[in-house]
């Protein structure tokens, strides 16, 4: 009798045990099958933000070449005084986007550029003896301005913004007199650079905040004498350098074996020796904290709401936001495009970049083939 009661519990047991392993087995099948569900409509969301964004973008460039057409027809006409200017030059940039372009000049020792000049405006014998002078004031058009075409239009109907956000405030406005937003009343730029070697119709040029493309007015020497102002005084703000640094920058294990893969590509367009160099150049952009306002503010509220809005200090929010995208630990993966190369990277909450990757990337096609290399710095003359 005692056996068959034993075996009738044992039977309980097992029976009571294969039901509780089927209802855990079930209920971690459904948590999976949610889980996947959910970044697969995590991903959907993002692609399409993508794309939507991707159509913006080449509107509002279609929209910049439309009005500057329209422009050209009615300055006979404009009841505004108007001044013959063209672009002496265009900027060859290792900065193929808006996207890491430095807030201002020389925070990245390594960042190059060539400015081509216009042969048939600029003859070479313009550039004799800037070779002499270690660094040059660059005066330039913000091309790329997303809201250029507010400038064309009366005072009263542009709606142009008199304040903007600025990132050393963590999106504080201040009156745009006051900071070096590229949205300006006219979207000229100021900036210098430190003269490396000029070389026919060319200058090399190295510390620039130039995105390629870049189309330069007018160039002048750089004079300590007078340009460099003693006991100069600025806001307390302005030189609060920690509120856009980050806390260090670091590669994964795998970063270099993508890195040489890429680099077998872009080696004779590089304005780099060595993946070596160019890795350097990375760490000296990301040691600056390049995301926009909102995006430091807010990150994972990004996610659903790609190319937020929000001008800030040199380069606007809006110029300078990125896309992010949901990695599988459920951090973001921002990216950065350097030299015609997509470099992918993680920011923890402590300011501690990781850069994961490289690869070519297929959505810079180079304006002209005719590009600037290391070869020309290589060459260049003592």
């Amino acid at each position: 009798m005692p056996s068959i009661l034993a075996l009738a519990l044992a039977a309980v047991f097992s029976a009571s045990s294969a039901i509780s392993f089927y209802i855990w087995k079930k209920r971690q099948i459904d948590y999976d099958s949610k889980v996947k569900a959910l970044q697969k409509s995590l991903n959907s969301a993002l692609e399409k933000c993508a794309a939507e964004r991707q159509g913006r973008i080449r509107a509002q460039q279609a929209l910049r070449k439309a009005v500057v057409a329209q422009a050209q027809t009615k300055s006979e006409n404009s009841d505004t005084t108007s001044y013959p200017m063209a672009p002496i030059g265009i900027v060859q940039s290792c900065f193929s986007t808006r996207n890491g372009t430095p807030r201002q000049p020389l925070l990245v020792p390594l960042a190059r550029a060539c400015l081509i000049f216009d042969s048939t405006r600029v003859p070479p014998a313009s550039l004799e003896g800037l070779e002499e002078y270690s660094h040059c004031w660059i005066i330039y058009v913000f091309h790329l301005n997303t809201d250029l075409e507010k400038l064309w239009k009366h005072p009263s109907k542009s709606k142009f913004k008199a304040k903007v956000r600025v990132p050393r405030l963590k999106g504080g406005r201040r009156g745009v007199f006051a900071t070096r937003s590229p949205h300006r009343p006219c979207p000229i730029g100021l900036t210098v650079a430190k003269v490396e070697a000029v070389q026919g119709n060319m200058l090399l040029l190295s510390g620039v905040d130039l995105v390629d493309g870049t189309p330069v007015l007018d160039i002048k020497p750089y004079l300590p004498y007078c340009d460099s102002i003693e006991g100069a005084v600025v806001p307390a703000w302005v030189t609060a350098d920690s509120v856009l640094s980050v806390a260090s920058v670091s590669f994964t294990d795998d970063f270099s074996s993508s890195l040489a893969d890429s680099w077998k590509s872009a080696e004779k367009k590089s304005l780099y020796s060595s993946p070596d160099e160019l890795k350097s150049l990375v760490k000296q952009v990301l040691s600056w904290d390049i995301r926009s306002v909102s995006q430091r503010n807010r990150p994972h509220n990004n996610l659903l709401k790609i190319g937020t809005v929000d001008a800030s200090d040199n380069t606007s929010d809006l110029d300078n936001s990125q896309d992010g995208e949901a990695a599988d630990s459920g951090e973001l993966i921002y990216h950065l495009v350097l030299d015609g190369m997509d470099f992918s990277y993680e920011i923890d909450g402590n300011g501690n970049v990781i850069v994961k990757e490289v690869r070519h990337s297929s959505s810079i096609s180079l304006r002209n083939e005719k590009r600037c290399n290391y070869l020309m710095w290589k060459d260049k003359p003592e």
